[in-house]
């Protein structure tokens, strides 16, 4: 047993002067060329030569020592200053004080552990807290340990792939080497006493590294490091894990020194406090957002990686699928990713230039206006295209243009964080709202950089997105035309063969085969004529007139007269006014909305037309009690042509009623309820002279059905 003890020493000792002699020649080789020597190759050499003196200490003076403990920590510190400049070497975008912290943690600690061991050799510690002094140190060589370990990681990681080979063996042998050292302190903690064996056995099996260090010498070339903010991140979030579990450990070791019930109270306290703030400050969205700014801040030069940002941004705008969001909505999600923001509005502008809302990513909780904008927004974003600071604006004064520009409830809502005006060349697309983020912070001017860039991207998008709409229904028309000239080309055959049954009809009506013949040919027609309808869903607009001044309520009252035979219908002339209209054209809007009505209204529920005055315009409301429309359908559907919900409809009505409307310098409005009914409202301009009257339009009771 004595002989194996021995020849375990000799291995050790001899292992250690090995191991020694090894890393002394690289030291040598490394520092041949004495002029023009490189940092990383000085730095290098100093940390072999650290290495190799540890070894020779732990050889001679035994690996318990207190040379070979000061060694050991000096050796760490090289090691990690190597791993600093390789880092500095890289040029990552790197703020000092940013990279400096990730380091400045395990130089506190070094320096302190180095403090211990000149205490303990300079016999300058109480006789009474040796051990308090011994549990300290381990626990700080843990943590420096853990850091060192965590540090290697992430050396590796930000590494270029193709440049890895040239890092590979530092990384293998680091590791290796801090490893082992994270085993032996963490089995003397448990067990509470230094573990000799292992202890003994570390400088000869530093022997294994030395093939790691010369392979990387022999290789040539410089690695290329690229630093992720994502591992920076991970990076810190592994470091303060480790913080905080070793001085978990250390004040708990601290507190169990002291003995008694208080010195048990104290450490339950803690832990329970300890627990507690994991349970608080870990899953709050607030504190990690906190963390990614401040990271940000004092790590990198930019707030924002704008490569992995821009990569986010079109993933987003472009994510392909039934299953994913629609085009407005991932528009409002890809801005508000940017800044963190947890929802947004988008407005487009309306025919007249107002914004309305168009579409909400999430921010349910924020009320909008019908008209979310007037004008007046409009024309100042088209001048300024600006990126609307809410919460600076709010603390403008009064008088401020921009202030007052923009829409009051969007003062006063503070939900409201952000405006990112959409500009397509001179024009604007629209805005996106951005609701405040979990971390309320002050816009700088990368933020007002990168959304300008990002809201003129979007606006490009959504200017093709508009042109392929306004392509596709042009092609819709122009398959409908198409259509049209094929029935047109049907009823002109159907109108032949009728006009030469009118002329024979003179000479041949008391024959009564002709007369059976006759009637064949004419069922056959109409059944002809009325499937050549069937496929058309409105009639054919009559050539429009020129104005007239038209008393809509006799009006109203003679097309209720022709519709009463399908459905009942109460007119109220509420003011007797007249409009300046094409009384065609009238007609056919009215036809379209009460026909509507019906459709849609049970049969015991009356259509109610309504002829009033408001201001100078001159009103007509259709209202029914039917089935009602969602908002949604309304704002995506309703005046769209082709969108039509009733069966074999072509979806022109509403279209053509709305243009029909316009060309009389009119508009048209709905308000709708599901399961309540509809209101269509008709503002037409007055007329100049309202002496004359207009007998009202000559409906043919036919045509109208």
């Amino acid at each position: 047993m004595q002989g194996a003890d021995h020849l375990l020493t000799a291995i050790e000792h001899w292992g250690a002067i090995v191991a020694a002699s090894g890393f002394c020649a690289l030291f040598l080789w490394v520092l041949h060329p004495l002029r023009g020597l490189a940092t990383q190759r000085a730095v290098l050499a100093a940390a072999l030569a650290v290495t190799s003196l540890w070894l020779w200490a732990s050889a001679f003076g035994g690996a318990t020592g207190y040379e070979a403990l000061i060694l050991e920590n000096i050796r760490n510190t090289a090691w990690l200053g190597f791993m600093y400049v390789l880092l500095r070497r890289a040029k990552i975008e790197l703020q000092s004080r940013g990279l400096l912290s990730v380091y400045a943690a395990l130089a506190i600690i070094a320096f302190l552990i180095a403090m211990l061991d000149l205490a303990i050799v300079g016999n300058v510690v109480a006789i009474e807290t040796p051990q308090l002094i011994g549990t300290t140190r381990l626990v700080l060589q843990m943590v420096m340990t853990i850091g060192s370990l965590v540090l290697v990681h992430n050396l590796y990681t930000v590494t270029a792939p193709d440049s890895r080979h040239l890092v590979a063996p530092y990384i293998g042998a680091l590791t290796a080497m801090w490893g082992y050292d994270l085993n032996l302190y963490t089995i003397t903690y448990l067990a509470g006493e230094p573990a000799n064996a292992l202890i003994e056995l570390r400088p000869a099996l530093s022997l294994l590294l030395l093939p790691l260090f010369m392979a990387v010498l022999v290789k040539r070339g410089n690695a290329t490091i690229r630093l992720s903010r994502t591992v920076t991140f991970q990076t810190l979030s592994l470091m303060a894990i480790g913080a905080y579990l070793m001085g978990m450990v250390l004040i708990a070791a601290a507190l169990r020194m002291i003995g008694g019930d208080y010195g048990a109270i104290m450490q339950k306290a803690f832990l329970g406090i300890a627990f507690a703030f994991i349970l608080v400050f870990l899953p709050s969205s607030r504190f990690r957002a906190m963390l990614r700014v401040q990271v940000s801040k004092h790590f990198f030069q930019h707030r924002y990686d704008y490569r992995n940002e821009w990569m986010r941004f079109t993933r987003t705008i472009g994510k392909p699928g039934d299953s994913s969001e629609p085009f407005n909505a991932r528009i409002i999600k890809a801005i508000a990713d940017i800044t963190e923001s947890p929802g947004g509005l988008l407005l487009l502008p309306d025919e007249g230039g107002a914004l309305v809302l168009e579409s909400r990513w999430k921010a349910k909780s924020i009320d909008v206006p019908p008209v979310a904008a007037d004008i007046k927004t409009y024309l100042h974003l088209q001048d300024n295209a600006r990126i609307i600071d809410f919460d600076a604006l709010r603390k403008a004064p009064l008088e401020d243009a921009e202030r007052a520009a923009m829409p009051v409830w969007m003062i006063e809502e503070r939900r409201v964080w952000v405006g990112v005006p959409l500009v397509h060349f001179d024009r604007v697309a629209g805005m996106v709202l951005l609701e405040r983020p979990a971390l309320d912070r002050t816009l700088d001017w990368e933020d007002f950089d990168l959304l300008r860039i990002v809201g003129r991207q979007v606006a490009s998008y959504l200017a093709e997105s508009q042109g392929q709409e306004a392509l596709s229904e042009a092609r819709r028309f122009e398959e409908f035309n198409r259509r049209f000239a094929f029935i047109i080309h049907d009823i002109k055959n159907l109108v032949s063969q009728l006009s030469l049954v009118a002329r024979n009809a003179e000479r041949h009506a008391d024959n009564p085969e002709f007369r059976a013949d006759m009637i064949e040919t004419l069922q056959f027609s109409v059944s002809r004529m009325n499937d050549l309808l069937a496929r058309l869903s409105q009639h054919n607009r009559a050539r429009p007139d020129e104005p007239q001044p038209v008393a809509l309520g006799a009006f109203a009252e003679e097309l209720a007269r022709t519709k009463r035979g399908q459905h009942p219908i109460v007119v109220g002339v509420q003011d007797e006014i007249k409009a300046m209209v094409d009384p065609a054209r009238l007609e056919q809007i009215l036809l379209h909305l009460t026909q509507n009505a019906i459709e849609a209204s049970p049969a015991s529920e009356p259509i109610q037309i309504i002829v009033r005055r408001h201001n100078e315009d001159a009103i007509i409301e259709v209202m029914d009690r039917g089935t009602g429309m969602t908002p949604d359908f309304i704002r995506n559907e309703l005046f769209k042509p082709f969108h039509s919900t009733k069966e074999g409809g072509f979806g022109i009505g509403a279209f053509e009623a709305r243009a029909l409307t316009a060309a009389m310098g009119g508009s048209l409005g709905v308000e709708s309820r599901v399961g309540e009914g509809s209101l269509f409202r008709l503002t037409l301009p007055p007329a100049a002279d309202e002496q004359s009257l207009l007998t009202p339009h000559n409906f043919d009771t036919q045509d109208a059905a």
